[in-house]
């Protein structure tokens, strides 16, 4: 299904778009980096030229707002065919698209343009959209609404697309199909504040990332309890348990609930790529939440789990804690050989105990590509941090009857030092 497009309008503001302060028009160095099929199957070089591409369009913005929108719109329409044989199979690639988009569309929602200008980048993007193949963007139509600039405009296209999206998401299977369009849509009705349109047109639609739709429309409407209600009854082998925490967390934070928040939402829906960032992601959101707190609910809610908390507790210059939990259960070697190695002077019985961890899990056989290095790592800054200490004969007779214990690596790296037999 496709929507009819609508020709572009011409005119100073389109014409402006391309062009510096100056009326000069602006070499893009994207322009030349993105052009189809311009990347083999590695995916490291291109998420590198995405990057490059987004830092360019953001050094724009700081002096030129509407031009830099264009040079996102420039690279939105030429990601996807240039990445087209990347090999997309660990999700890299992916993710690097998806975070350009999260910095973009701040960029173009924002950007001062005049009518004819947003309605020409809103069609570039509609085509760009609707021709990517992979796809790699999108998530674009998730940001329809912003991508309007106003309310006026959102609801225009709102009523360009709603009657293929009616179609699209119709019970009656002879009609009912896929539609690129009807993220965009939705997202177009949210922006123009038409929540009745989008309870109607949702109304007996079960796939969650339409859905959701529905949530954030009753908890505009106020309707909060109701949304919360609703998000909850769609969890499901299909739905985004994250993406329901999410929105639930923000139905009770904007109704000032931050402690029912924080209980029943605040610690799954802040998720992070690492446990550190999780932690600093709850941490941020809850300030009045003391941070030692906030780590041991997080521990408690990570069952067996709890020796990737170790970085978290560190940082809080909680170091004990941190052996405790580096103790209790597998904790990656090298952070461990890391943290002893950076607080042999400052904090000399944490490195002591953090080396000696580093050490017993590496004995155990943890530990991803490690090296004599890191084992040597572990053990001088443990000895080096147990003889400013005055504990270095106890330290090491502490770490060689750990090697003896089995025929690890720790006993064939530190075999001769400790005086192991061969």
């Amino acid at each position: 299904m496709t929507a009819t497009r609508k020709r572009s309008r011409s005119g100073s503001g389109a014409s402006r778009s391309g062009a510096t302060s100056s009326g000069s028009p602006h070499k893009w160095e994207l322009k030349t980096r993105f052009r189809r099929h311009a990347f083999g199957w590695k995916s490291q070089p291109a998420i590198q030229r995405i990057k490059q591409a987004v830092s360019e369009i953001k050094k724009v913005a700081r002096h030129d707002p509407v031009l830099a929108a264009e040079g996102a719109v420039l690279f939105l329409e030429r990601v996807s065919p240039a990445i087209e044989h990347v090999d997309g199979s660990s999700g890299a690639i992916g993710t690097a698209v998806n975070r350009a988009i999260e910095d973009l569309v701040p960029i173009l929602a924002e950007a001062p343009a005049d009518a004819g200008t947003r309605e020409a980048w809103l069609e570039r993007l509609w085509e760009a959209h609707a021709e990517d193949q992979i796809p790699y963007i999108e998530r674009l139509a998730d940001h329809w609404g912003e991508l309007c600039g106003s309310k006026e405009v959102a609801s225009a296209w709102a009523d360009r697309l709603l009657g293929i999206t009616r179609m699209a998401l119709s019970p009656d299977k002879d009609l009912r199909g896929h539609f690129h369009g009807t993220t965009a849509c939705l997202a177009a009705l949210y922006r123009a504040e038409r929540y009745a349109d989008i309870l109607d047109v949702l109304a007996h639609e079960p796939f969650w990332p339409y859905k959701r739709w529905s949530v954030k429309a009753l908890g505009a409407m106020g309707k909060k309890s109701e949304a919360i209600r609703m998000a909850e009854s769609s969890r499901g082998p299909w739905t985004s348990d994250a993406d329901v925490d999410a929105l639930c967390e923000e139905m009770l934070l904007s109704s000032g609930l931050v402690d029912e928040a924080y209980t029943r939402y605040g610690l799954r829906a802040n998720r992070g790529g690492t446990y550190l960032a999780t932690f600093r992601a709850v941490a941020k959101k809850y300030p009045h939440k003391r941070p030692e707190q906030i780590l041991a609910d997080l521990v408690a809610a990570t069952p067996g789990e709890e020796g990737k908390w170790f970085t978290a507790a560190k940082e809080l210059g909680l170091y004990d804690a941190a052996i405790e939990l580096a103790r209790a259960s597998p904790c990656d070697p090298k952070t461990l050989a890391r943290a002893a190695r950076d607080h042999v002077t400052k904090e000399p019985a944490f490195a002591v105990e953090a080396g000696y961890a580093a050490l017993d899990w590496l004995a155990q056989g943890f530990g991803y590509e490690i090296t004599g290095t890191d084992v040597w790592m572990a053990y001088s800054s443990a000895m080096k941090a147990a003889e400013a200490l005055g504990r270095g004969p106890e330290t090491k007779e502490r770490i060689r009857k750990l090697a003896e214990s089995g025929h690890s690596f720790v006993a064939q790296v530190l075999g001769r030092e400790l005086g192991l037999p061969r």
